[in-house]
């Protein structure tokens, strides 16, 4: 069916007969997983092709940066989360966030109860494993905050560089991991870990969760009435996908798994992912909320002494698109 639609998609039938629908190429965080069901939605359901686009999503990967294929051409908008769009842009890529489908982050620390932590107090001299390449900041702005140390010793934490597993927890390298309430958690529990056993952190809860999974776009190509039209008509039937998802989560999943071509994919992990991942952009019509972005910087400019950017922003946001995509 995704084949049939792709090909359907490819023509827009108009007044004046058949034309080229407009190429549009979407650049993926991460893997093909319930993360992104709104896009694949928007595509499976026909949202873009009423919208006369021709979408092409391109899954992610451990060896894909996301800023590396917008700033070499090979999409035209992509999906990251804001600390890495900020500190690329800080070093020079002009990443402007167009849409923010997610309203709250999913991230948090799971630790295994026998380690008797129940607090983040109870942080200090155990090893916590922390995702790096942009995720850390929230994480270190955290410890700041707390006034524990990231060098280790017993005031201060010991910071394992995890890969993007559970291995550190289930081999007891850890005490507490970084997980998504989305993957990462049930990746935990489906190794055999009852949820009993385990003590989780939301960083929502703790006040320092920084904005994930926005649109981004180079900011040049705004100036493009054209490609300014696009990014209106893909946010709008994007933002319908999304909403259509959250509405029809199980069916969402089964879309998803349609389109992993890598078939690594379970059907009962992501539709739990996909009734997770609906609590997190719930709320949010895909406009940034000006006070979501305030929060974020200001969570980066505290990450210790080493922020992910050294001063606050400016452009690295518009409404220029959900303004006439969404209203």
């Amino acid at each position: 069916m995704k084949r049939l639609l792709a090909s359907v998609g490819a023509l827009a039938l108009t007044a004046g007969g058949a034309l080229a629908a407009d190429d549009v190429t979407l650049q993926l965080k991460w893997v093909t997983q319930a993360q992104f069901a709104g896009y694949y939605v928007a595509l499976e359901q026909g949202f873009y092709e009423e919208e006369d686009l021709n979408v092409t999503i391109k899954p992610g990967g451990p060896d894909i940066a996301p800023t590396q294929v917008i700033a070499g051409g090979g999409a035209d908008v992509t999906v990251e989360w804001m600390p890495a769009a900020l500190a690329a842009r800080e070093k020079g890529l002009p990443l402007v966030n167009i849409a923010q489908p997610f309203k709250s982050s999913g991230m948090m620390l799971t630790c295994l109860k026998e380690t008797g932590i129940t607090s983040p107090e109870d942080f200090k001299g155990r090893t916590l494993g922390v995702w790096f390449f942009g995720n850390e900041f929230p994480f270190l702005s955290w410890m700041s905050t707390l006034g524990i140390p990231t060098e280790g010793g017993d005031a201060g934490v010991e910071v394992l560089k995890q890969g993007f597993n559970v291995d550190p927890l289930l081999q007891k390298q850890a005490d507490c991991i970084s997980t998504m309430t989305y993957n990462e958690y049930w990746q935990v529990i489906d190794a055999g870990i009852s949820a009993d056993d385990l003590v989780t952190f939301k960083y929502e809860d703790q006040g320092v969760a920084t904005l994930e999974d926005g649109l981004y776009v180079l900011e040049d190509r705004l100036a493009d009435p054209a490609f300014e039209d696009k990014m209106v008509r893909f946010v709008r039937a994007s933002m319908k996908g999304w909403k259509w998802a959250e509405e029809n989560p199980e069916d969402a999943a089964m879309i998803v798994l349609d389109y992993d071509e890598t078939g690594a994919q379970t059907e009962t992990h992501q539709k739990r992912m996909m009734g997770e991942i609906a609590k997190l952009t719930a709320g949010s019509n895909g406009t940034l909320d000006p006070a979501d972005y305030e929060r974020t910087v200001a969570t980066l400019l505290a990450g210790g002494s080493d922020p992910v950017i050294s001063a606050a922003p400016e452009g690295a946001w518009t409404h220029q698109i959900t303004d006439k995509a969404l209203n």
